[in-house]
């Protein structure tokens, strides 16, 4: 758990470009509630629901799946991605994003849809195609929502991560809310598929965050912020 926590707080110093300030969840100002895989595995599968309970302040929340992280890549290098929703003080809606980090590059975000209503839910993936090591692909609905992507020196080396995640813009203390819902999360036991139910996950969470198994087998809620844990704790 804790070597989880310390890995999500360094996914957020790299994230918010070297902001310090002390805010919700880490000093990088983010907080995270999800689960990690416990073993490697070749891609993650989950159907991801917004479900309400959404207050963003500043910055962006997000509930995704993905592979990766700082200093996963060669040579120590950060090499990661994923794929989920996004959140935005501008936005009523949720967009549908991946995000892509290379060795020796910076954060890339490609925007799939947007204005997504609440209570939508979409079936996300990031798989490692078969017969192609090291390249990947992203999964949106059981269709491709990116190309083939090479990330270096991958193959069978990722445990796999499902989570939700709150940045407060660099505000020094606004502490965004989400209720994002996570159904069936499954591992893929090969390149190209061989999916399993995700067992025995390891939690990730951060200050003010809660994970709630849900009903269902790999199924859990991740929310913060005062409304979304009154929405959570009146679905009982």
């Amino acid at each position: 758990m804790r070597r989880l926590v310390v890995l999500a707080a360094t996914i957020a110093a790299l994230l918010c470009g070297a902001s310090r300030a002390l805010a919700c969840g880490t000093t990088a100002g983010y907080s995270y509630a999800g689960v990690a895989a416990p073993a490697k595995a070749f891609g993650i599968s989950a159907s991801v629901t917004p479900m309400g309970g959404f207050n963003v302040l500043a910055g962006h929340v997000a509930g995704w799946v993905g592979v990766g992280g700082p200093g996963k890549g060669p040579h120590g290098s950060d090499e990661w991605l994923q794929v989920g929703f996004s959140g935005f003080p501008s936005l009523n809606g949720n967009d549908l994003y991946y995000e892509l980090t290379l060795p020796n590059g910076r954060p890339t975000y490609h925007q799939v849809a947007t204005d997504l209503p609440f209570g939508q839910p979409a079936r996300f993936a990031v798989l490692e195609i078969q017969g192609r090591r090291d390249w990947w692909r992203v999964w949106v609905n059981g269709k491709p929502a990116s190309a083939p992507i090479h990330l270096p020196g991958s193959h069978g080396r990722w445990a796999p991560i499902a989570t939700a995640e709150s940045w407060d813009g660099g505000t020094n203390g606004a502490c965004n809310g989400f209720l994002y819902r996570f159904d069936h999360v499954a591992v893929a036991a090969a390149p190209g598929g061989g999916w399993r139910p995700l067992a025995n996950a390891l939690d990730i969470t951060s200050t003010g965050t809660r994970v709630q198994p849900s009903r269902g087998k790999g199924s859990f809620v991740a929310a913060e912020g005062d409304d979304a844990f009154r929405l959570l704790a009146s679905a009982g």
